[in-house]
C-alpha cells in the first residue's frame, strides 16, 4: 500500500473512532431512556445527603396540599405533563422548571416552602423527555423554551388575566427561563429567576468534555451537533441564554454557586453582563451545583423577596 493509501486508511479508522465516539456520547445524553439521573448526580458533585431531613420535612408538607395533573400539548404534537398546586386565589403562580435528567416534583422540594407559604400557587411541568411528560430527545432549554410559553398561557387560561406570574428555573430549568426571556412574553410575565442556568448546550458540553472527561471537544460537538439538529431539530448553540436575555423586558434574577462545577458560575457573569432588563445577581459562596438554596437559604430567599416586592402587586 502507498503511503497515501495508508494516510487515508489511517484517517479512515480515525474518522470512525471520532463518529463512534461522538454517537456514544450523544446518545446518552440526548436521549431520555439513556440520561440518567444517577449519572447527573455523581457528575454535578453535590452532596444531597445532608440536606435529606429538611428536603424530606418539606416533601411531606408539599404532598399534603390539594394538587393535580395537569396536561398540555407542545407545538410539536408532544403531551406535556405537570403537577398543578392551587393556593391562594390562584392570581399568583411560579412555574417551576426542573433541571437535566430530573422532574417537576423534584428540583423545587426546598422552595416549595417559600412558595407556597407565601400564597403563590405553583405549576411543576415535566421538561419534554422526562418524568411523566412525552419526547425522545431532550430540548435542553432550546425546544422547552417553547413548551414554556405553553404553560405560562395554560396558566393564564387557568387563573384569568389579572394573573401575575414568576418563572423559576434551576439548572436546565435556569436555562430554559432565561431562553423563554427573548420571547414576546404576555404581560403576566412579571419577573425571572434563573438558579445556576447554562448558556448553551454547546458550551456546556464543551465545559463536560474538557473538564471531566479531559477529551477535546473537536471534533466531538460538531459531530454533535449535526446529530441532534438531524435527530432532535435543533442545534447545539441554536439557542443561548446569553444571547436572549439581550431581548429580555422582564426583571432577572441570576443565582449561581462559586463552587459548581458542572455549570462554571462564569456563565452565570457572562449572562448577566449581557442582559438588557433590569437585573440582579446573587453568588453563593460555597454552593455546588444547584445547592445555593440550602447552602444559604437567608440569603438565597431575601434576593426573591427583594424580586417579589418589586415585580407583583399585593392585592
Amino acid at each position: 500500500m502507498s503511503k497515501f493509501g495508508k494516510a487515508a486508511a489511517a484517517a479512515g479508522v480515525l474518522a470512525a473512532a471520532q463518529m463512534g465516539e461522538a454517537v456514544y456520547f450523544y446518545r446518552r445524553t440526548m436521549k431520555r431512556n439513556q440520561a440518567k439521573t444517577e449519572r447527573t448526580i455523581k457528575m454535578a458533585g453535590t452532596d444531597w445527603n445532608q440536606y435529606m431531613e429538611l428536603i424530606q420535612a418539606r416533601k411531606e408538607y408539599m404532598l399534603a396540599q390539594p394538587h393535580k395533573e395537569v396536561s398540555i400539548h407542545s407545538e410539536d404534537g408532544l403531551k406535556l405533563h405537570a403537577t398543578y398546586f392551587p393556593n391562594g386565589n390562584e392570581k399568583k403562580v411560579v412555574i417551576c422548571f426542573h433541571g437535566y435528567t430530573s422532574q417537576g416534583m423534584s428540583d423545587f422540594i426546598g422552595l416549595s416552602d417559600y412558595y407556597l407559604k407565601r400564597g403563590y400557587s405553583m405549576l411543576l411541568p415535566d421538561a419534554r423527555a422526562h418524568g411523566k411528560s412525552e419526547g425522545e430527545y431532550i430540548g435542553f432549554g432550546c425546544l422547552d423554551r417553547k413548551d414554556a410559553l405553553g404553560w405560562i398561557h395554560w396558566v393564564m387560561e387557568q387563573c384569568k388575566e389579572d394573573v401575575q406570574i414568576l418563572l423559576h428555573g434551576i439548572s436546565m430549568g435556569g436555562a430554559t427561563v432565561l431562553m423563554t426571556s427573548g420571547l414576546n412574553l404576555p404581560k403576566q410575565v412579571k419577573g425571572i429567576i434563573s438558579d445556576c442556568g447554562f448558556t448553551s448546550p454547546k458550551e456546556v458540553f464543551t465545559h463536560v468534555l474538557h473538564n471531566m472527561y479531559h477529551l477535546p471537544s473537536v471534533p466531538l460537538i460538531s459531530i454533535t451537533d449535526w446529530m441532534n439538529r438531524k435527530k432532535a431539530g435543533y442545534g447545539m448553540d441554536e439557542c443561548n441564554a446569553a444571547r436572549e436575555v439581550r431581548k429580555a423586558k422582564v426583571p432577572i434574577l441570576l443565582i449561581h454557586g462559586d463552587a459548581d462545577t458542572f455549570v462554571p458560575y462564569q456563565m452565570c457573569e457572562e449572562i448577566y453582563k449581557n442582559c438588557a432588563s433590569e437585573k440582579k445577581k446573587l453568588i453563593i459562596k460555597g454552593a455546588a451545583h444547584a445547592e445555593s438554596y440550602y447552602k444559604d437559604r437567608e440569603a438565597y430567599e431575601k434576593a426573591l423577596d427583594q424580586l417579589v416586592d418589586q415585580v407583583i402587586v399585593t392585592r
